[in-house]
């Protein structure tokens, strides 16, 4: 485990690199180290494992190429036991793969080999999604002051957060919170899935961003009743998404 920590009086985000070849987490780590970010590395997953648990880990940039364990299974492991944000950064290009690593919870899949420029505006954009605080992250995304309640659910952009109608917290990715806080400003209306990508990324959207079904599909699973049949997120042929409820500020 190493660790690379830029001299700041507040604190930084940490970024952790968990990849078995030590000279490619090495360059990540420097590299991003002079951005801002303090950056420790793991080079398998019981290393991560313990790194996530023991310190504050605000995203982590899984390689899926690990001796013992496989990365989806360490992508599944991050997703039910930490709430950070996940970034596969792998040799694996295939369709398929991107597809999965999303339906497992990534906010995020960057092919090998990258420019390390691309991969610090990728880290820049996921952390600005998930409201991480940093000198390293000008301009932090407009949260909205106040929460929403819809069919039974109380949404909290502030504290980013949604409960159901029992009070209990319902745990989303940081993509999959983004998307329902577009859905839910824009209850009742018709939104396209560029109009969608839009409003959760801006100017940062990638080629990645389309597989915004996938995560329509992973929100359905956590908030429909029946998600075979949804009720609240219908699908609008030839047109995108909607959400069907009432929504009244909270």
């Amino acid at each position: 485990m190493a660790s690379t920590t830029p001299s700041a009086s507040t604190p930084l985000p940490h970024l952790l690199v968990v990849d078995d070849e030590a000279e490619i987490a090495d360059s990540i780590a420097r590299y991003l180290g002079r951005y801002g970010f303090r950056v420790s590395t793991a080079g398998d997953g019981e290393a991560m494992r313990a790194i996530v648990q023991d310190e504050g880990v605000d995203a982590v940039l899984l390689d899926l190429g690990l001796p013992r364990e496989d990365g989806f299974e360490l992508t599944r492991w991050l997703r039910e036991h930490w709430r950070g944000a996940i970034i596969i950064v792998t040799g694996r290009g295939e369709s398929v793969d991107r597809v999965v690593g999303l339906e497992l919870g990534a906010d995020d899949y960057v092919t090998k080999p990258f420019d390390l420029r691309e991969l610090l505006a990728r880290v820049r954009s996921v952390l600005r999604r998930t409201s991480v605080a940093a000198t390293a992250m000008p301009e932090p995304a407009p949260q909205a002051p106040t929460g929403y309640a819809f069919a039974g659910f109380v949404l909290d952009p502030d504290r980013r957060s949604l409960t159901d109608a029992n009070g209990d917290a319902v745990a989303l990715t940081s993509g999959e919170f983004d998307l329902l806080c577009v859905l839910v400003r824009h209850a009742n209306r018709v939104l396209s899935r560029d109009r969608i990508m839009d409003e959760m990324h801006g100017r940062d959207r990638g080629p990645f961003d389309r597989a915004v079904d996938v995560q329509i599909g992973r929100l359905r699973r956590k908030i429909e009743v029946d998600p075979s049949s949804p009720q609240l997120i219908k699908s609008i042929r030839n047109a995108g998404y909607l959400l069907a409820a009432r929504v009244e500020h909270h």
